[in-house]
């Protein structure tokens, strides 16, 4: 991956910041940007390419934020999203040193985004994009230019991402595992689609240059320990107890790790095995397809009366076990936009209406598993209005559940090795969220067909 030249521009295309590092593009190339991105939008009615080329080899990879463009050009053959990765990368650099990137940010400080170029590309190659090695010797105090700063070891080493000489009163490492999940159910039950997406949040505070080992209760795993006990006359060593011993496994996809991960041992023997960054950072992420029972499921009732007033009565209940409790539950049910005279009743919590968003919302601070509670409420419809089917809106839930996973997974070690041999705390948490988790509404029942108890 290579990039002849680098520019910042304007909404109106001039330029605010420019470095040509190849020399194999003139500066008035950059001219032939914004009519290119026009003639694009209009050929595809609106739809923006990031990419563009003037079909004489000159190509022109942008990114728009606010009020500026990150625009890289390049002659050769590059990698486009490793290009556009790297546009995304010196966003949060800037964001990391002033905050907001606008025009007007740019122009207040374009001494030290000249610097954080000259820097972060050499010859149009990329090297570092730490925002937090970066600040350590290039940085805006005057007094600073006085003195001559070294760079220091983590640039210049195979682990850039973290400082040799970090230290710590006490060594700790907390681990969060989040999965929210994704639902679609229709009003009888039935889930349509369901995913979780899962990832694995970190936060170091530990001295030196520690190496962490961390084994998840993965499939792949423990198939793999189990043809090699079977291989060896059955014995099971060193966590070789197969799934059977170490309960539920789960299968992952669509897995992605943190560039401190060492892949190439991950793929031997499935252990993830790195040299952390200092503070907060995602390890991994993945996504798991399976079918997921709704944690939350709402049973509404609607009951029409002479297109004068609505009736609704909700019935949520929790379907995981007692001993967990979802916190902070929020169930949004849409309702007319023309709806007024709001009136409600709930056996938990407390509901409010939200005009602007067409919806009533109720909250529960405390749901414990394997309950059940009833909310009704009551609309005036001043108008008569035919509501479309189609467009009517499902139920959004939103909720977090601690120390409980929908998938299963568990964090089956986690150690700590530094040279020096100091003892850390490792601490593992996990979470269930929401994600797009969304319940249809059944189809109301017009005048006294059914009956519902007055509030």
């Amino acid at each position: 991956m290579t990039i002849s030249a680098l520019f910042l521009l304007d909404l109106k295309g001039k330029i605010l910041i420019a470095r040509n590092y190849r020399g194999d593009i003139p500066t008035s190339a950059v001219e032939r940007f914004l009519p290119l991105l026009m003639e694009a939008e209009e050929a595809e009615e609106g739809e923006k390419k990031p990419v563009l080329t003037n079909g004489q080899g000159v190509h022109y990879l942008y990114i728009k934020h606010n009020n500026v463009y990150l625009l890289a050009i390049t002659r050769k053959n590059s990698n486009a999203a490793t290009i556009l990765l790297f546009l995304e990368n010196l966003i949060q650099v800037f964001k990391g040193y002033f905050k907001t990137l606008e025009e007007e940010s740019v122009r207040d400080n374009f001494v030290i985004i000249y610097e954080l170029l000259d820097e972060m590309i050499d010859y149009g190659y990329p090297q570092t994009t730490e925002s937090k090695i970066l600040q350590e010797y290039i940085t805006q105090e005057s007094h600073a230019l006085e003195v001559q700063t070294r760079p220091p070891s983590s640039i210049t080493g195979s682990v850039h991402w973290r400082q040799s000489d970090i230290k710590y009163r006490k060594n700790e490492v907390f681990l969060d595992v989040v999965e929210s999940v994704n639902l679609m159910a229709n009003a009888n039950g039935n889930v349509l689609r369901s995913e979780v997406l899962g990832s694995v949040k970190m936060r170091c505070y530990l001295s030196g240059m520690p190496e962490l080992r961390l084994g998840l209760n993965d499939k792949v795993l423990f198939e793999n320990q189990a043809r090699a006990g079977n291989s060896s006359g059955g014995g099971a060593g060193a966590g070789g107890q197969g799934g059977s011993a170490r309960g539920k496994s789960i299968e992952m996809d669509d897995v992605r790790f943190h560039q401190c991960v060492r892949l190439a041992r991950f793929e031997s023997d499935r252990t993830i095995s790195f040299v952390p960054p200092d503070g907060d950072f995602e390890l991994m992420s993945y996504r798991i397809g399976m079918q997921v029972k709704p944690l939350i499921w709402c049973e509404a009732a609607i009951e029409r009366y002479s297109s004068s007033r609505l009736e609704y009565m909700i019935k949520a209940k929790t379907q995981f076990k007692r001993r967990s409790s979802a916190n902070n539950v929020e169930i949004w049910v849409p309702v007319p936009e023309d709806a007024d005279s709001p009136k409600f009743k709930a056996s938990a919590g407390y509901v409010t209406y939200a005009p602007e968003q067409n919806s009533v919302v109720w909250k529960i601070k405390q749901f414990p598993g394997g309950k059940e509670y009833v909310m009704r409420a009551h609309f005036g419809l001043p108008s008569v209005k035919n509501e479309d089917v189609e467009k009517r809106p499902p139920i959004r839930v939103k909720f977090e559940i601690p120390y409980f996973t929908v998938s299963g997974i568990q964090v089956r070690y986690l150690k700590i090795v530094e040279k020096t041999g100091y003892h850390a705390l490792p601490w593992v948490r996990y979470i269930t969220q929401n994600g797009e988790y969304n319940l249809r509404l059944p189809e109301p029942v017009k005048n006294s067909s059914m009956v519902m108890a007055p509030l």
